[in-house]
């Protein structure tokens, strides 16, 4: 995989940039700016190199169809803003453009064509769609990580056209994720947590072997403890999911790999009540266990302080009420601690947490925030991801 940041001679050099700017909107308004931020460097270091940029990406799913609502016209003002940069955004059909040099056209440096999913051919990873948008440019970079397990036209295919390269920020991410896959310093520890045990379970299986301990917190975490002889009352859990909990058990046994679940928990009535601790065998039938408890807080903190690389994956608890989100501020303070004083290496990911990070003001305190959700899960559990492979 060659990186951008390693070619010289861009000056005038057209760039098919394709970024995830699939940001929360609201009433045509952005919500969180995250996915924004995090692509600045790429676009301020190919317009310090004199690059012309044409960027590719797209907001929600309008299924082919035009869509006003997911229109990215909001998005380039942002980054017009952010850049101080005027941006043009190409919203004409590109497939009746008959001249497609929009540098030759427009006065603008930077273009945006409008939301790539507007095309349906963009998910049917067509490859004619692919060839038509290549010929706007000489080379080819992604920068959208958080859509590379897509094997959509603008991710797989633009690379069969154009010499391609990866974004700045796509390289932080890949690398961030092999020193927690495979250029590992131990111990190190998986602090892993959502709803259904069953959307992380091939993650859990392929991190036991590589991992020294694996902390199960969240929702799922209610299936251990049932498993394990006690009530969880009315708490979320999985139905049928003892059989993945006793191959979780056993895999973790075999591979030396420590599993670590609740031991005390704050429980409530309901998702607005008043938060108490319970120790495990006093959970009432009609109490939901929404946070983990004082003890499980140290216990997790200690290990947090005795390894040197950590992954955070998924709240302690329903973080969205503060009476229960405890629990997992005090896990993002301890790693925090720990990574100001350089002790770990941090990586966390999956929507949730980075809410949570964000909340706190700490997104750039841990060494490496993804907000790629499916393909941060998918590069975890070890599969190949089509974006990555079209740029090797």
């Amino acid at each position: 995989m060659r990186s951008i940041i390693n070619e010289k001679n861009l000056k005038n050099k057209k760039i098919l940039l394709r970024l995830d700017l699939n940001v929360p909107l609201d009433k045509g308004k952005i919500t969180d700016t995250t996915r924004i931020d995090k692509i600045l460097p790429t676009l301020n270091f190919l317009i310090k190199e004199e690059a012309k940029i044409i960027i590719l990406s797209h907001v929600g799913r309008p299924k082919g169809k035009i869509v006003k609502e997911l229109s990215l016209k909001p998005i380039c003002q942002e980054l017009q803003n952010k850049l101080g940069k005027k941006i043009r955004l190409i919203d004409e059909n590109i497939e009746e453009i008959k001249n497609k040099n929009f540098f030759n056209n427009f006065n603008e440096e930077i273009f945006i064509l409008e939301n790539i999913r507007f095309y349906s051919e963009e998910e049917q990873n067509d490859n004619k769609f692919a060839e038509l948008l290549s010929n706007l440019g000489d080379m080819y970079v992604n920068d959208a990580f958080s859509c590379s397990h897509r094997a959509h036209a603008s991710i797989f295919e633009i690379p069969k056209f154009l010499p391609s390269f990866s974004g700045l920020q796509l390289d932080l991410e890949v690398n961030a994720l092999n020193k927690i896959t495979s250029e590992i310093i131990r111990p190190i520890t998986c602090i892993i947590g959502g709803s259904k045990i069953s959307s992380k379970i091939n993650v859990i299986k392929n991190l036991i072997p590589k991992f020294d301990n694996i902390i199960i917190v969240g929702g799922m975490a209610n299936n251990f403890i049932e498993y394990f002889g006690n009530s969880v009352g009315k708490s979320i859990k999985e139905k049928n999911c003892n059989k993945i909990v006793e191959d979780i058990i056993s895999l973790s046994k075999k591979e030396k790999c420590k599993l670590i679940y609740p031991e005390d928990v704050i429980v409530s009535k309901d998702l607005n009540g008043s938060p108490e601790n319970k120790e495990l065998n006093k959970i009432l039938s009609d109490e939901m266990i929404l946070d983990i408890g004082p003890k499980t807080i140290d216990k997790i903190a200690k290990i947090i302080d005795n390894s040197k690389t950590i992954l955070w994956n998924g709240p302690a608890g329903y973080f969205e009420n503060p009476n229960f989100a405890y629990g997992s501020i005090q896990i993002a303070k301890k790693i925090i601690e720990n990574n100001k004083a350089n002790k770990i290496f941090s990586v966390a990911g999956g929507g949730d947490t980075v809410s949570l990070l964000n909340n706190l003001n700490a997104v750039n305190e841990l060494n490496f925030v993804s907000t790629a959700g499916g393909a941060f899960l998918e590069y975890l559990e070890g599969k190949d991801l089509p974006g990555i492979n079209a740029l090797n």
